[in-house]
């Protein structure tokens, strides 16, 4: 969907909104604390738990605050029945009944991957919804134990277009949270039914979504002796595959532009390494650079105005930056050893990379200038491919080690540090646009295959990414325009 594809985005609020006196209103103001305080106006009546009980609510205000890296949250129960699909005022079947229900179920498959909410079955539902201006039967909702329920409604336009529109509702003290409409062309109602499934992620944690995405990755087919490898995107839930490249070139280390709709890569033309920026808005594919010498992962600074790499000169690899307007390249570090892999803060101000200048691959960090460099790892075995987190408060890595390759995240001072997964080899992190998921590919150790996984912060929510060929190094898109 282009920018000019969504040009209706209406606030829908017929019934009681929530005031900024609730308790889920305060929660959702609390900030990163309150990450994930699925909370409603009844919460301290225990609407939602985690494993453990590692949760503590605050008596002065009845505030649920879930702390997601110390363990495995309950989801919480919500419906979402098949969308009330209608035609010229009356309510309609066929196919634009079967949208609705497709729009519902994408909806809740997004809301389930997320390891936070619990779909309930429809068939437990005792009544369906009749329109979405007309209030729940609140007691049938309550009866199959759901906290959380979304009537939608969708309707062709005489212009042909397709208006969606929502409402989220507190099943326990019957109120309404949020409502909102989409207008697009029908083409694009998987999109829609990602966007609603953000509003409600949002509305209920406090957090962005994250689910009007795309993963751009490495498709592999073919024998391990003549391995093609092309450049592949899908949305965040695996639909909408395309090929970018042909194949005859060799393909290696997407990333997205924090802020565009870009990606750049590296592409071995013959057996000359190039980088190059791909714009996916006009499918323009432009050189950044021509190098003689061995490159590797290019990735993008915030502001999306530079791209940082590692180059390789007489067996020596440094760190560089390249300004994409004036393309001068300016070198950030100058050491004997291997330096790769690097990563900017959000901010911009520091960058983290892996290096072997203390006699085995660890992390470093250093201002964006490149200099104060100072190790960060400092955990058993080797680390890689390091990147840092959206929000800034974790980098991301894989660890190797005890003959495995697992992810983990710690904090930008090295503490804190968590393994996420323990598989035989899972490989190359990247972060969904909130901060809260991230992607990385797992390698097969009986059949040499390789596929996507996704991991939250617990490292219980852990998720395969359905691609029709194997897969790898992933990396995420942050949040689609209107």
């Amino acid at each position: 969907m282009g920018n000019d594809a969504i040009k209706e985005r209406e606030k829908a609020m017929t019934g009681r909104s929530a005031g900024s006196g609730t308790p889920l209103k305060r929660c959702r103001m609390a900030g990163p604390a309150a990450f994930l305080a699925l909370c409603f106006a009844a919460m301290a009546s225990g609407l939602i738990g985690i494993a453990g009980g590692l949760f503590a609510v605050s008596p002065a205000h009845a505030q649920l605050k879930v702390d997601v890296t110390q363990g495995m949250l309950q989801p919480l129960p919500i419906a979402v029945p098949p969308f009330i699909a209608r035609r010229d005022g009356e309510t309609g079947v066929g196919e634009l009944g079967e949208l609705g229900r497709r729009i519902a179920d994408v909806v809740a498959a997004d809301l389930r991957r997320s390891g936070l909410f619990r779909p309930l079955d429809e068939k437990a539902f005792i009544t369906l919804p009749v329109s979405v201006d007309v209030r729940p039967r609140f007691a049938n909702w309550r009866a199959i134990a759901a906290q959380a329920l979304v009537v939608g409604e969708i309707d062709m336009r005489p212009d042909g277009r397709l208006m969606v529109e929502f409402r989220l509702w507190d099943v326990p003290v019957e109120q309404q949270l949020t409502g909102l409409r989409y207008t697009a062309q029908p083409a694009d109602w998987r999109r829609m039914a990602h966007k609603i499934a953000d509003d409600i992620y949002e509305r209920l944690t406090g957090e962005k979504g994250y689910f009007d995405t795309r993963i751009v990755y490495i498709a592999e087919t073919g024998s391990k002796l003549a391995r093609e490898k092309r450049l592949a995107i899908m949305d965040q839930d695996g639909f909408n595959q395309m090929y970018l490249t042909d194949g005859k070139d060799l393909v290696l280390t997407p990333r997205f532009s924090p802020n565009r709709q870009e990606i750049t890569y590296l592409a071995y033309y013959g057996d000359k390494p190039r980088v190059y920026l791909y714009d996916l808005d006009t499918g323009k594919h432009e050189v950044l650079g021509d190098f003689p010498n061995m490159t590797f992962a290019p990735r993008f600074s915030p502001d999306g105005k530079r791209v940082i790499m590692s180059l390789a000169e007489e067996g020596n690899s440094d760190i560089y930056e390249m300004d994409l307007q004036t393309r001068r390249v300016r070198r950030l570090t100058s050491h004997p050893a291997i330096d790769t892999s690097p990563s900017y803060s959000p901010d911009g101000r520091f960058i983290v990379f892996n290096s072997d200048r203390g006699g085995s691959q660890q992390l470093y960090v250093m201002r964006a200038d490149g200099s104060d460099v100072h190790r960060i790892s400092f955990g058993r075995g080797r680390y890689a491919t390091p990147v840092w987190s959206p929000r800034g408060d974790l980098i991301a890595f894989t660890r190797i080690g005890e003959k495995k390759f697992r992810i983990g995240v710690m904090k930008p001072d090295g503490s804190g540090e968590r393994l996420l997964t323990d598989a035989y080899q899972d490989e190359a992190p990247s972060w969904a646009p909130n901060g809260r998921v991230l992607i990385f590919f797992r390698l097969d150790p009986a059949t040499g295959s390789t596929s996507l996984w996704t991991v939250d912060l617990t490292g219980y929510n852990e998720r395969r990414v359905p691609t029709p060929t194997d897969a790898s190094d992933p990396a995420w898109s942050p949040l689609l325009d209107d």
